[in-house]
């Protein structure tokens, strides 16, 4: 239900009430791998771009628990300037690819329509680095 309400623009009260690290900490307790969450994103971003980074990193530990055969996963997320990066990482099987119409190909559309950047470096037996570069204003 949360990921659905996402796509219709919703995200969670706790996102507006106390910010991307308070919100990230409750998705990744809800996964079913161990995820490190790390977030340093002052000053904090614009609504949009808050959601926009969640939903990013909320379909990014769906695909670790389907896909990934991981055993952790971490969330890195730094402000510089007027950019935000989001690495989520984990130790899986690797072999995740955007061009095969999964989830990922989704999170490449939303990204770009932001002009932001995704990459995706996933290599056999391991490990799963997705990078989301985002513009963000305060």
């Amino acid at each position: 239900m949360e990921l659905r309400d996402l796509t219709r623009g919703l995200h969670p009260p706790v996102l507006t009430d106390r910010g991307l690290d308070a919100a990230l900490s409750a998705v990744a307790a809800r996964a079913p791998v161990p995820v490190h969450v790390d977030v340093d994103a002052e000053p904090r971003p614009s609504a949009t771009t808050e959601a926009i980074a969640y939903f990013i990193v909320a379909e990014a530990l769906t695909n670790v628990a389907k896909h990934a055969s991981a055993t952790r996963a971490s969330v890195l997320i730094r402000r510089s300037r007027d950019r935000l990066r989001v690495t989520v990482t984990d130790d899986g099987i690797g072999g995740a690819d955007p061009t095969h119409g999964s989830g990922l190909a989704g999170l490449a559309d939303r990204v770009s329509g932001v002009d932001g950047a995704l990459d995706v470096s996933s290599p056999p037996g391991g490990p799963t680095v997705l990078t989301v570069e985002l513009p963000c204003e305060s």
